[in-house]
């Protein structure tokens, strides 16, 4: 009663159907683009990720830089004092 039942597997039908061949264009002088699919998408992923690697950077040093002036100024008006 609680067990599930799956549905029965549709029986594949018995005359074969004719596949249509299609004429391909003749391939181009040289070699197929595709092997180089890998390699070209790593080198832009890895672009990518060392473009934000670099923006990151730079944002932290902009930060720590600004970090300092104020520290800085901070610490030349107590010294004044």
């Amino acid at each position: 009663m609680f067990r599930p039942r799956l549905p029965e597997a549709p029986t594949p039908p018995s005359t074969l159907i004719p596949q249509q061949h299609r004429n391909s264009p003749a391939p181009t002088a040289g070699r197929s683009l595709s092997p180089y699919a890998g390699p070209v998408a790593a080198a832009l992923v890895g672009g990518i990720v060392l473009t934000a690697l670099l923006a990151a950077v730079a944002v932290t040093a902009v930060s720590v830089a600004i970090a300092a002036v104020v520290l800085r100024s901070l610490v030349s008006n107590a010294n004044r004092r």
